[in-house]
Parts: structure tokens; C-alpha cells; sequence
């Protein structure tokens, strides 16, 4: 009895060796799959350019007034704001000729008074002298004499009067050079350098600080002469920092000027993003359109299975897994181009498909967690594979499996820049 079950024993695991995960399709029962619908995707290919973050605004803040540096309260790093403090000179001197103009313009407008005065003598005495001509009681040379002090009397309240905007002109330079005795931020930014110490000499016009305006940064990018008809100000493009931060960048301005040597052309982008963590001198790596976007056929990379023949998918048909061969061409995302074999509204098999035969029925379980055909867990596309240079192209020689899709990347050996294959995926 013992020897009856173990021979049944054996006999049950040898079937279940040959027949594996096959053995529900040899019992008729439909292959557990998931699916996802063949799409039109807009793809846009891209060449892969390197920049640079850099300011539209940085100062070299100067003196305006000369003198004798008294304060300093900002350092290398410091932020500000516009019209912070940025240092103070000595305005001791400047203080002593503010009142020193404020004395002669108090000297002037009392020399007018007295002008006015004498005018007032003047013109009364020609007056007297005008009618004592009239009745021949004054003689010619008095009649003279009082018409030349008339005019002398003029011309002092004339004079009294430029003395007064002499002495308002010297006033309003005093009132300057002790206003600009402060040096003010002219914007918001931070200090890169501090080029005065307190108790030096500052003569006017000489750099106090260096100042950094962070609200203007923006992306400088040398890019080819022949890329620049596909670049649009309403067509945003993706910056990536050294660092792994994602940028979003936005067409300013196509410098008229060219390179010879390299062909390329300045190109200037604005941050979309102002807040973005970036540094002047920061490179960037840009992916800028290499042509116009187009509407393509996109089939899941998870969908495409390699065999001797090339690439093919299977087709939900009525619930049987139906083979198509198809033609893969660019990279779009985590798709891949169809050039032929496939029709938009296809549904095709992205989960369980390792095993499935031609004709074996299947059934669709598109929920969460839904596994391969087999029960078990589809392994993740390994990061190596993602990163691979081209489209694989199917050989004789390869094994059966799924692809694992990448980015096609061709240097383009100019300034530095590589040709990125790419799309965006983009459901049209």
C-alpha cells in the first residue's frame, strides 16, 4: 500500500515538472494577463546640450561721494534687501559743510534784501529827478547820475539773486555727498564681496560691495546652429542640475552671434521656477528639441517579446492570445515607436506574456497587484537595461523575453553636446 502512494506521488511531481505553469492552459483554463491599449503618444526628439547657470544682474556697487569708511554692516554671504544698508563713510566733514552751505545761502537771500532795498532808494530818486526836469529845476548831469544808480541798484539785486542759487546749488551738494555717505543695496541680492574694511579710504566711484541679484538667474546654453529653427518660447524644456534637480526652462533670447569654431549660438533660458536651489556657475544639462513634436503608435516595452523572427506582442483577440510581429522604432518614454503590425485601440498582453502560446485562451485581470501567467511576480526592468544606448535590435541568437526599452543616445562630438533620441509622452 506504502509503495502505491509513493509511486503516485512521483507520478503527480514528474507531470507537474513537464507540464508547469502550462498545466492550467492544458486543462483549458484562461492564462491570468494584464493588458493595456495601444496608443497615439507625441514624441519629440531631443539632442542633449550642456549650460550653465548664470545672473542676469550682478553690481559692482560703488561710492558715490569720497571719504572715510565708518561702518560696515554686511559680509560676504549676506542677503539684502533694496536699499539696505551697505556701509556708512564718515560724514563729520560732510555735516560741517552742509551748515557751511546753509550759512551762505542764509548770506545771499539777506544780500537780496538789501538789493531790493537800494532798488527801492533808486528808482524813488529817479522818479523826484524826472519831474524836477519837467519844470527845469534839475540840471542834465543829476538826471544822469540818478538814472545810473537806478540801473547799478538793478543790477546788485540781480546779482543778490544769483548768489542765492549759487548758495541753493552748494546746499544740494552738501545735502548729496552727506546722503550718499551711506551706500545703499540699488536691489535685493547677496554679497559675494566686501572690497572696503572700516577706516579706509574710499575715493568716489570705487567698488564697496559686490552684489548678486538671485531673482535674475537664468540658464546660458551654447547651442548648435542647427537646433536653433526647432527652439519656441511656448515650448517649456527640461534642465537637469549635477545634482539631480529638474528644471523647467522656459526661451528668452537667441543671441545674434554665432561661434565659428563650434557652430553654436548663445541661447539664454528663464527659470520658470524662481525658487528653483541653484547656484551661479551651476552646470545644467539640456534636453532641447531637435525637431518638430509628431503623433506616433506607442506600444508598452513590457508588451514586446524578442524572438528569432524579431519583435512581437500578443493581441487580446476575443479572449485568445493572438501573435502580431511588429516593427519598433524610437524610444517614447516607456514605449516604444510601432512602425508597423499594430492598430490604435489594440489591446495587447504586458504582464504574464513570458509563457503564453499562440492561440491559448486568456483572461484580462488589469487590477492591482495582478501577477504573471505562471502566479509568480514579474521581475522589474533592471536599471542597466533602462539605460542602454539604442533600440535592441532582435538577433538569431537571443533568448526569448521581454525588452527592456532606453533612450537612443548618439554624440554629436560639438561643444560638448549629445544627441538625445527621446520623447515626451504626451497622449494625443
Amino acid at each position: 500500500m506504502r509503495f502505491g502512494v509513493s509511486a503516485a506521488a512521483i507520478i503527480a511531481a514528474i507531470v507537474f515538472t513537464v507540464m508547469g505553469p502550462n498545466a492550467t492552459y492544458a486543462q483549458g483554463r484562461p492564462a491570468s494577463v494584464q493588458t493595456e491599449i495601444v496608443s497615439v503618444a507625441r514624441m519629440s526628439e531631443t539632442s542633449r546640450v550642456f549650460g550653465q547657470v548664470v545672473a542676469e544682474r550682478e553690481s559692482e556697487v560703488a561710492a558715490r561721494v569720497p571719504g572715510i569708511a565708518a561702518e560696515i554692516p554686511v559680509r560676504v554671504g549676506s542677503r539684502v534687501e533694496g536699499g539696505d544698508i551697505l556701509a556708512r563713510l564718515d560724514t563729520e566733514l560732510l555735516q560741517i559743510e552742509v551748515a557751511r552751505a546753509e550759512t551762505e545761502l542764509m548770506i545771499a537771500e539777506a544780500g537780496v534784501l538789501v538789493a531790493e532795498a537800494r532798488l527801492d532808494r533808486a528808482l524813488k530818486a529817479f522818479g523826484r529827478a524826472e519831474n524836477l526836469r519837467a519844470s527845469a529845476n534839475i540840471s542834465d548831469a543829476t538826471l544822469e547820475e540818478r538814472t545810473s544808480s537806478l540801473a547799478e541798484a538793478r543790477g546788485l539785486r540781480q546779482e543778490a539773486q544769483a548768489r542765492i542759487a549759487s548758495a541753493r546749488n552748494a546746499m544740494d551738494r552738501a545735502q548729496y555727498n552727506l546722503r550718499n555717505a551711506t551706500v545703499r543695496a540699488p536691489f535685493a541680492g547677496v554679497v559675494l564681496e566686501v572690497s572696503t574694511e572700516i577706516g579706509q579710504y574710499v575715493t568716489a566711484g570705487s567698488r564697496v560691495v559686490t552684489l548678486l541679484d538671485l531673482g535674475q538667474l537664468e540658464v546660458q546654453a551654447n547651442i548648435p546652429a542647427a537646433l536653433i529653427e526647432a527652439l519656441r518660447p511656448d515650448e517649456p524644456v527640461k534642465g537637469t542640475t549635477g545634482t539631480g534637480v529638474v528644471l523647467d526652462l522656459e526661451l528668452r533670447a537667441i543671441l545674434p552671434t554665432e561661434f565659428s569654431a563650434t557652430h553654436t549660438r548663445p541661447v539664454l533660458f528663464d527659470l520658470i521656477d524662481s525658487d528653483a536651489n541653484v547656484a551661479v556657475g551651476q552646470s545644467v544639462t539640456l534636453d532641447v528639441p531637435a525637431s518638430a513634436p509628431r503623433d506616433v503608435l506607442v506600444v508598452p516595452k513590457d508588451a514586446l517579446v524578442q524572438s528569432r523572427d524579431g519583435w512581437s506582442v500578443f493581441v487580446n483577440d476575443d479572449g485568445i492570445a493572438a501573435p502580431r510581429t511588429v516593427e519598433i522604432g524610437d524610444a517614447v518614454g516607456g514605449s516604444f515607436e510601432v512602425l508597423s503590425g499594430l492598430q490604435p485601440g489594440d489591446e495587447v498582453v504586458v504582464r504574464g506574456n513570458e509563457r503564453l502560446r499562440p492561440g491559448q485562451p486568456i483572461a484580462p485581470n488589469n487590477g492591482a497587484g495582478a501577477g504573471t501567467s505562471d502566479g509568480g511576480e514579474r521581475p522589474p526592468a533592471s536599471a542597466g537595461a533602462a539605460a542602454s544606448q539604442s533600440a535592441p535590435s532582435p538577433s538569431g541568437d537571443d533568448e526569448e523575453g521581454s525588452l527592456q526599452p532606453a533612450a537612443a543616445t548618439v554624440p554629436s562630438g560639438v561643444d560638448g553636446t549629445e544627441t538625445a533620441r527621446t520623447g515626451e509622452l504626451g497622449r494625443g
